[in-house]
């Protein structure tokens, strides 16, 4: 699916760019300007962070991309795939950048793989737009008592694969078995809905995400009656946009982007609407993750 661009685009028929009048449309490489498009990968089923509703994509990631898009002149093409092959893809050229909730830190910077510490393919630099912490999740009114990762040990918790709560909850497992505590039982799926729906039929006492997820969940599910969030956000680190390393002009025409819109207001108006202004960013930074 297209979102939606700036409406003066280049001729592509012509592959010129003396129509394009947008302020940041010649800081991107020749290769984009001519195709008008940046195509991204994402998994599209992340709520609020990008979701489809009646078969639009929406949510923070598309509603920024459609301002970044209109400060460069082309359009954002939001394209699906689950979130732990996004990076391989970006690496193939599937994709021109990986927008999708992805937490900036230096393995993904550096292409180390968090479990094994041992490098995994080639790494990636990233535009920094967000920030946000890890959230743990319960079944409404049965919080087994849980308010920490400390209080998982010993219990199953779901997840989504390959994301920051995963390695989070594989790293506090091995501190419980340290501990004698018991290891924490980790379960992964390919989406964060398939871990809600697992947890809501009572297949683990705990789910964790991404705060802003967790708390949309929280919010949404069965009417609010579903979950709650337990506890404080944790592990609090930047959502970066991901550009392959040797893609340095389509990175800093990214991040003047984004540059220009926290500037013209367009960025607090796409955070205002999604009520997560706890997670703004009030400059464009690259690689600030850690």
């Amino acid at each position: 699916m297209l979102l939606t661009g700036c409406g003066d685009q280049t001729d592509k028929a012509t592959g010129g760019s003396t129509t394009n009048t947008a302020p940041l449309f010649r800081q991107l490489p020749k290769e984009i300007q001519s195709a008008g498009v940046i195509k991204v990968g994402s998994d599209i089923n992340y709520p609020p962070v990008e979701f489809k509703k009646n078969g639009k994509v929406m949510g923070i990631d598309p509603d920024l991309a459609d301002a970044l898009g209109k400060v460069l002149g082309v359009k954002f093409e939001f394209n699906n795939g689950t979130f732990d092959t996004l990076l391989s893809g970006l690496r193939s050229k599937r994709y021109d950048i990986a927008m999708s909730a992805m937490t900036d830190n230096k393995g993904r910077q550096e292409g180390v793989d968090p479990e094994t510490g041992k490098k995994a393919g080639e790494g990636v630099d990233f535009v920094d737009y967000f920030t946000a912490g890890v959230s743990i999740y319960t079944k409404k009114g049965d919080t087994k008592g849980i308010k920490t990762w400390d209080d998982l040990c010993g219990k199953k918790i779901v997840v989504q694969r390959g994301t920051v709560s995963h390695d989070l909850a594989k790293t506090e497992s091995k501190k419980c078995v340290k501990h004698k505590k018991g290891k924490i039982s980790v379960e992964a799926f390919g989406n964060d809905t398939e871990a809600q729906t697992r947890l809501r039929g009572g297949g683990a006492v705990a789910g964790s995400s991404d705060f802003p997820v967790a708390a949309y969940a929280v919010k949404t599910s069965g009417g609010g009656k579903d979950f709650q969030l337990v506890g404080e956000q944790v592990e609090a680190a930047p959502y970066g946009i991901a550009v392959a390393k040797k893609n340095t002009q389509l990175r800093d025409a990214l991040k003047q982007a984004l540059a220009l819109i926290i500037a013209n207001g367009e960025y607090d108006k796409v955070i205002a609407k999604w009520g997560v202004q706890d997670g703004a960013v009030t400059k464009a930074v690259i690689n600030g993750g850690k």
